[in-house]
């Protein structure tokens, strides 16, 4: 019970410290959520979107590692280089901050705010990256308990996209300044360099 409540937890700062990484999903789903502009609907769609490409991650490169050992080697490597490259790129942003504009008296449109959920969530590649190939990866890397690091970094975007959706409205003057871009990103990239640095020399 122990070792599949720490897999879930690893799963869980794992999946947070890639889907917070300010990027057009979340700032779709923060511009929403300080509209209150079918903010549930988008919030469903994001964290189903996440369940599912976690799910089909996890089972195909499991089945992979399985058959293949040596594969994660290779995936500690993949896994983290591809965070320390999150990492620069979030720090990068750091010193280019953009507040966000939102005009709150037009209204929105929920059949064009599921939509466009939609195509920033499917037609985005980095969600594949995230999502089917580096979870699904880090995943597999934990055998038996793979699911449960797979759990955890689901309910991880629940928790997010639920935060972030709903409580945008108490965020709407703060966010509309720089610095606090720049303070998120920071951490972001804090959390992602970590992580990167720990795969590499561990593979």
């Amino acid at each position: 019970m122990g070792d599949l409540l720490l897999a879930a937890a690893a799963g869980f700062g794992t999946g947070l410290s890639l889907i917070v990484a300010i990027g057009a999903q979340n700032a779709f789903v923060l511009r929403q959520g300080i509209r209150r502009d079918g903010v549930l609907a988008v919030v469903a769609i994001c964290a189903i979107s996440d369940a599912v490409l976690i799910a089909l991650g996890v089972g195909g490169v499991g089945a992979v590692v399985t058959a293949w050992p040596g594969a994660v080697t290779a995936v500690g490597l993949i896994g983290g280089v591809f965070l320390l490259c999150y990492g620069v790129l979030a720090a990068r942003r750091v010193f280019r901050p953009a507040a966000m504009q939102v005009d709150l008296a037009r209204p929105g449109s929920p059949r064009r705010a599921v939509l466009t959920c939609l195509a920033m969530t499917w037609l985005n590649p980095h969600v594949y990256l995230d999502t089917v190939l580096l979870v699904g990866s880090l995943a597999a890397a934990r055998g038996d308990l793979r699911w449960a690091f797979g759990l955890g970094a689901v309910l991880a975007s629940l928790c997010w996209f639920t935060a972030l959706g709903f409580g945008a409205r108490l965020l709407t003057g703060f966010f509309a300044r720089p610095s606090s871009w720049r303070l998120l990103d920071g951490l972001v990239a804090a959390t992602m360099v970590t992580f990167g640095v720990l795969l590499v020399s561990g593979a």
